[in-house]
């Protein structure tokens, strides 16, 4: 005779909870991420551009 282990509603709501919770995590700290990275490529990336169309003006003389 094979036994089967099965679960009841409690196992299968415990898991759906517990995966529900990851998923709000990880939306939650790619968020965070995005929101604190992106000023930190954008900003220096701001400087090189202001610095090329100046240098292409010839405002700023090259070194």
């Amino acid at each position: 005779m094979i036994v089967l282990e099965t679960s009841n509603v409690l196992g299968t709501l415990w898991a759906a909870f517990g995966m529900t919770a990851y998923y709000m995590a990880l939306v939650w700290i790619n968020t965070l991420l995005g929101l604190f990275l992106t000023p930190l490529f954008l900003i220096p990336l701001t400087w090189l551009q202001d610095r090329v169309a100046a240098k292409r003006r010839g405002a700023i003389p090259a070194r």
